[in-house]
C-alpha cells in the first residue's frame, strides 16, 4: 500500500530566526527605528488624509488594539502639527447690544491674553479713577456753580411769583401738597371760617383773583422746571465731560494697540460708550465700603463693572505650531464647551464669563484625536461632532435646550472651526458607521487601516530590532543581542501565525521585552538574551494558563473521557482552541458517531440541543453532500446517524472539526477503527477536499500536552490541513519531540489521505462499473449503504 500524506519533518514546524544573520551584538549598537514598521497603507492614508485640507476629509484610524496605531497617530500629526501655523485665540466679550448672545472675538496667538489683562487693568484703573475725577475740586466747583445758578434762577422766578400774588392779595405757602395761595385781607390771612362770613360779592372777587393767581403759577412752575431741565442737562454735559476726560484716553490708547484688529477696537469703541452712559455704577462702588458692610449687603451689591472684562477661552500663547488635543473623555460638555451657571439667594444666573470652552475649541485650527469606544458611550458627543462638521462652527448651547427639554438662556456667537478630527477604533466599527450612519461617509473620507501583521523579510526584521532598540532608549531597558533579537522574531511569528510575517500587535512585544528586562536584572546580568525572552513568554504564559492546566488534570484523571492508545470504531480526537482573551490553547475533544438504517439523515446533537452555531451546522450538513456525491449515485442514501462531541457543556463553533466528523462516520460505517493517538483538524467541502483551520498551533501543542502526560510512546501525532504548514510556529517542546521521533505531525490534502493515516486501509478508488475494490474504507460504506437501503425498501414493502 502506497501511502499518500505527508509526514512534516523538524524544519516545517517552525522558521528559526538565526541570530548569525544579523550584523550587530546587541541593539546598543543600532539606530533607533524613526516612524512605523509594517504598515504602508496606513502610513500612506494617514499622510494623505493630514495633507488635504478639505471639508469632509477627516481621518478613522482602523485597526485592532495594540498595533500602534495610536502612537503611530500621536507621533505623526505631532511632527506634522509642529510646522504648521498656530491659529488665533479666541475670547467671548459682553454684547451692549443684545446681552444674551455674547459676541466671540479672535486674536492672533497671544494676544488674547495680553487683551484679557489690558481690560481687567482698564477696569480697575477706571474703578479708581472715575470716582476720583467727581470728587475733585474743579468738578465740584462747576458743579456747585450750575446748582447756584440754578437756585437763583429759581428764587429770581418765585419771589416775582411772590409779588404778583402779593398784589393780587395772596400769600403764597408750601406745604406738602405743593404751593398753596392763601387770600389776604388787611395783609392778613384769611381762614375758612372768615371767609365763609364775607359778603358774596367779596368772595366772587377772590375767586377770580385766584383763577389769575393760579394761572400765573402754572407758568411759574413750567419755568421753574425748564431751568431745572437746563440746570440737568448742564450736569449730565459736565459729568460726560469729566468721563470723557477720564475714560477717552485709556481706551484709546488701547485702539492704537490693537488697531490692526478691526474686532477688537469696535468692541473699544462700544465699552467707551457704555461706560460713560453708565458712568453712575463706577460712582456706585465706593459709596458703600465693602469692608464694613455686612454679609447681606454684600450679596446685594453686584459690580455692574465685570461686563467690561474679557473672557479668554482659547489660549495658545504657549503652543508651537497647530494644536493637537487627545481627548480621552469625550462627553458632550468637554468637546463642545458649557455654559456654567450660578444661584445667588435661590436665583439661578449666568453671563458670558461662564462660557467654557471644549476640546474642539483647544485644537480648533489644528488636529484632535478621539477613540471612537468612548465616543460611542457618549452619542450626543458624536451628534454634535457631525453637527459641528457640517455647520463648520462650535455653538455651545445647554444640552437641554438641544434636546428640547427647556428654551431661552444664552446663545453665544458661533466660533468658525477649522479643524481635523482623527477617530481611532476598530474595523468593525467603522463598517458599521459606515454603512448605517449616513453623515459618516461623508465627514470621515479617509481610512487608515491598520493591519494585525508584515511581512518577515530581512527589512522588516532590521526594523524590528531597530524598534527594539528605540524602546531600550526611551524605556531604560537593557539593550537585547541578537539571540534575544531572534527570539522576539520568533515571538512576533507566533503571534502572526504565520511563518513568513510578523505581528504587528508591539503592545504584546513591548509587554515581553519590558518583562524580559526584569527577568535579567533580577539575575544581575547586563544584556538580554534569547534565555530571558522565552523565559519571559513562559512565565506570561502561566500566570494566565490556571484553566488550562485545570482542564488537563481532568482529562488526565479521566473525568474527560480521551483516548490515546488502541483503535476504535466510529471515534475520533478532533481538536479545537479555548480562548479566553488573555490566553487560548488547544484540547483534545471526543468525537463520535453513530450510523443505523433510517432515512433521518445526519443529525448533529449539538445543533438538536441549541448547542452549536451556524458555521458548526453548516460543516456538519456538507458531510452529508460528500457521501451523497461518494455513495448514493446509483440508490438512495437510506441513512440515519447523530455525531457528537462528547462531554461538551458550553457549545461548539466553526467547522474546523468537519473533517473529524466525517473520519468518525466513515469509520462507524466500514466499522474500521480509528487510531485513537493520532488526532484531527481540518474543514472540509462536499469534494473531500481537506480546508485550512485556525489556531494550528494551539491545537498541536494541546494535544502534545495530553499525550505527554500520559508518557510519549513514539506514534502519537496531530492530522492538519496542508495550507497549515505555513502557519506553524510550534514551541521548542514539540520540535525536540519531533525531531526525536516522539510525536508526529501530518499534512493532508484531501479526505482520501486521512483515511490512510487514520484507519491504515486504502480508501478505495471506483472501477469503470462504479465499484470500490475490496478491503477498501469505501467499499466497506458502499455495502453497509446498501444494506440500509435493501431494510428501508423491505419495510417500505411491508407496510404497502
Amino acid at each position: 500500500m502506497i501511502l499518500s500524506y505527508k509526514e512534516l519533518t523538524v524544519r516545517d514546524l517552525s522558521n528559526v530566526c538565526d541570530p548569525a544573520a544579523f550584523g550587530f551584538e546587541t541593539t546598543k549598537e543600532l539606530q533607533p527605528l524613526d516612524g512605523i514598521i509594517g504598515q504602508g497603507r496606513a502610513a500612506a492614508a494617514m499622510e494623505f488624509g493630514l495633507a488635504i485640507k478639505r471639508v469632509g476629509y477627516n481621518i478613522y484610524v482602523a485597526g485592532m488594539t495594540g498595533t500602534g496605531r495610536s502612537s503611530y497617530t500621536k507621533s505623526i500629526i505631532s511632527k506634522i502639527a509642529q510646522s504648521e501655523k498656530t491659529p488665533d485665540d479666541w475670547c467671548y466679550v459682553y454684547n451692549f447690544k443684545n446681552p444674551d448672545n455674547p459676541i466671540a472675538l479672535n486674536l492672533p496667538m497671544g494676544m488674547g491674553n495680553k487683551l484679557e489683562r489690558d481690560m481687567r487693568r482698564l477696569i480697575k484703573g477706571l474703578k479708581i479713577k472715575i470716582p476720583k475725577a467727581f470728587e475733585s475740586e474743579d468738578y465740584e466747583k462747576q458743579k456747585n456753580n450750575i446748582v447756584q445758578v440754578y437756585q437763583e434762577q429759581s428764587s429770581c422766578i418765585l419771589e416775582n411769583f411772590n409779588s404778583f400774588a402779593k398784589k393780587r392779595g395772596f400769600l403764597i405757602k408750601k406745604s406738602e401738597q405743593g404751593i398753596l395761595t392763601i387770600p389776604l385781607k388787611e395783609d392778613k390771612a384769611i381762614d375758612e371760617e372768615d371767609y365763609l362770613k364775607l359778603e358774596p360779592e367779596e368772595r366772587k372777587r377772590i375767586e377770580d383773583e385766584s383763577f389769575v393767581v393760579q394761572t400765573k403759577l402754572m407758568e411759574v412752575m413750567k419755568q421753574v422746571k425748564e431751568v431745572e431741565k437746563a440746570a440737568k442737562d448742564k450736569l449730565e454735559n459736565l459729568e460726560t465731560k469729566i468721563a470723557l476726560v477720564t475714560v477717552e484716553q485709556p481706551i484709546l490708547d488701547l485702539k492704537e494697540k490693537y488697531c490692526q484688529y478691526k474686532n477688537v477696537v469696535e468692541y473699544l469703541q462700544s465699552v467707551q460708550r457704555d461706560i460713560i452712559h453708565n458712568i453712575e455704577d463706577f460712582r456706585e462702588l465706593n459709596k458703600v465700603d465693602e469692608a464694613d458692610a455686612l454679609l447681606s449687603e454684600k450679596m446685594i451689591i453686584k459690580d455692574y463693572t465685570k461686563k467690561y472684562l474679557v473672557n479668554l477661552i482659547v489660549d495658545h500663547r504657549d503652543t508651537v505650531g497647530a494644536p493637537v488635543v487627545l481627548e480621552s473623555n469625550p462627553k458632550y460638555h468637554n468637546l463642545i464647551g458649557k455654559i456654567e451657571y450660578e444661584s445667588n439667594m435661590g436665583v439661578v444666573t449666568t453671563d458670558f464669563s461662564k462660557i467654557k470652552s471644549g476640546s474642539l475649541h483647544a485644537a480648533n485650527g489644528g488636529y484632535i484625536i478621539i477613540n471612537m469606544a468612548d465616543l460611542m458611550h457618549n452619542p450626543e458627543s458624536w451628534e454634535g461632532i457631525k453637527r459641528a462638521i457640517k455647520t463648520n462652527s462650535i455653538t455651545i448651547e445647554n444640552i437641554y435646550s438641544i434636546a428640547g427639554i427647556v428654551s431661552g438662556g444664552m446663545k453665544p456667537q458661533p466660533i468658525p472651526l477649522n479643524i481635523k478630527i482623527v477617530l481611532i477604533g476598530s474595523g468593525q466599527l467603522y463598517h458599521m458607521l459606515y454603512n448605517y450612519d449616513e453623515d459618516f461617509r461623508k465627514l470621515f473620507k479617509i481610512k487608515a487601516d491598520f493591519d494585525i501583521d508584515m511581512s518577515s523579510i530581512d527589512d522588516n526584521i532590521i526594523k524590528y530590532a531597530k524598534f527594539i532598540s528605540s524602546h531600550c532608549e526611551k524605556k531604560g531597558l537593557l539593550h537585547f543581542d541578537n539571540t534575544g533579537v531572534a527570539a522576539v522574531v520568533e515571538y512576533s511569528r507566533r503571534l502572526a501565525d504565520h511563518k513568513n510575517k510578523l505581528s504587528t500587535r508591539f503592545n504584546d512585544i513591548v509587554e515581553v521585552l519590558i518583562e524580559a528586562d526584569a527577568w535579567t536584572r533580577i539575575d544581575a546580568e547586563e544584556v538580554v538574551t534569547s534565555y530571558y525572552v522565552k523565559k519571559a513568554i513562559k512565565e506570561k504564559y502561566y500566570r494566565s494558563n490556571r484553566i488550562e492546566e485545570k482542564l488537563q488534570e481532568l482529562i488526565d484523571t479521566g473525568v474527560i473521557l480521551i483516548s490515546t492508545e488502541d483503535k476504535v470504531v466510529g471515534q475520533v480526537n478532533g481538536l479545537s482552541v479555548m480562548d479566553f482573551g488573555d490566553i487560548s490553547f488547544g484540547k483534545p475533544s471526543r468525537i463520535t458517531a453513530v450510523t443505523y438504517a433510517g432515512e433521518k439523515g445526519i443529525v448533529n446533537i449539538e445543533r438538536e440541543v441549541e448547542m452549536s452555531g451556524s458555521i458548526h451546522d453548516k460543516g456538519v450538513l456538507i458531510l452529508s453532500g460528500y457521501l451523497g456525491e461518494k455513495f448514493a449515485q446509483e440508490f438512495p442514501m437510506s441513512l440515519s446517524a447523530s455525531v457528537c462531541f462528547e462531554q461538551l457543556y458550553d457549545g461548539v463553533e466553526g467547522d474546523s472539526a468537519s473533517s473529524t466528523e466525517l473520519y468518525a462516520l466513515l469509520s462507524s460505517l466500514a466499522e474500521v477503527p480509528v487510531k485513537q493517538y493520532i488526532a484531527v483538524t481540518g474543514s472540509v467541502n462536499q469534494r473531500g477536499e481537506i480546508q485550512p483551520i485556525g489556531g494550528v498551533n494551539q491545537k498541536i501543542e494541546g494535544f502534545f500536552q495530553t499525550c505527554k502526560a500520559r508518557g510519549l510512546k513514539g506514534n502519537e501525532g496531530v492530522m492538519i490541513p496542508h495550507q497549515n504548514v505555513v502557519n506553524l510556529m510550534l514551541g521548542d517542546e514539540v520540535v525536540e519531540a519531533v525531531k526525536n521521533g516522539n510525536f508526529h505531525i501530518y499534512a493532508i490534502k484531501d479526505v482520501v489521505e486521512g483515511i490512510e493515516l487514520l484507519m491504515d486501509m486504502p480508501a478505495g478508488n471506483k472501477d469503470e462499473k462504479g465499484q470500490y475494490p475490496e478491503e477498501t474504507i469505501f467499499n466497506k460504506v458502499q455495502k453497509k449503504l446498501e444494506k440500509y437501503a435493501r431494510i428501508m425498501e423491505e419495510i417500505e414493502g411491508e407496510a404497502e
